[in-house]
């Protein structure tokens, strides 16, 4: 397998990247603090993507942001900043799209080609029961919605393609640290080889789908 890892500098990114060399695939990993890589910042997206050769079996977009430029999660609407909203957005979705845009085309043209991004069961409509999160909420619903629209395109481009927005569960992180007392958290380590199990029994009727870690798919 050759993979590609867009964020190997984050927790899950790290991880992932190692799960893979152990299991003895052709590992790159991509990150802002090595390469440059922002997903917000399209020129260096397509200057990344431009730099690579070859095709892929698996692109894993494993960045993302709870946190950005201080703004802490919304707790009420009293709390909705515009700023914050576009931030959120620009990372968790924007930058998702243009993931797919310059990296996706890398992936095999023939055969099983999987594209998985992280995005967040926070993120499912229907789950939704605590509100609160708006802009983080939001942003992770339009990934989703990115992820199922990419997923209808590819399959006209390789009917074995397989694209999947991924639920990594409460991982132990700094993403997750000032949260980690209120939900129970596993390792990067045991998040990563539960995704890419997940991956693996994935099919192309299966393109398009939100999963969570334990193989379970979340509603929209």
């Amino acid at each position: 397998m050759r993979a590609l890892i867009l964020g190997a500098s984050g927790g899950i990114g790290a991880a992932l990247l190692a799960t893979l060399e152990q299991d003895g695939a052709t590992v790159i990993g991509l990150s802002r603090s090595a390469d440059g890589l922002d997903l917000t910042h399209a020129p260096s997206i397509a200057r990344c993507a431009d730099a690579l050769t070859g095709r892929f079996d698996l692109i894993f977009n494993a960045t993302g942001a709870l946190v950005i430029d201080d703004h802490q999660p919304e707790k009420s609407f009293d709390a909705v900043d515009p700023d914050a909203m576009a931030a959120q957005f620009a990372l968790n979705a924007t930058g998702a799209a243009l993931a797919i845009r310059h990296f996706a085309p890398l992936l095999r043209d023939r055969g099983r080609a999987v594209f998985a991004s992280l995005s967040a069961r926070v993120g499912s409509i229907g789950d939704n029961r605590l509100g609160g999160w708006v802009g983080y909420r939001a942003a992770k619903a339009a990934q989703n919605q990115i992820m199922r629209t990419a997923a209808i395109e590819w399959r006209r481009r390789n009917r074995d393609s397989i694209f999947l927005a991924l639920h990594p569960g409460t991982v132990k992180t700094p993403l997750t640290a000032k949260y980690a007392d209120r939900y129970p958290t596993i390792p990067a380590s045991r998040s990563a080889r539960a995704l890419l199990d997940v991956i693996a029994d994935r099919t192309p009727q299966d393109s398009g789908g939100f999963w969570d870690w334990k193989g379970q798919q979340v509603p929209w």
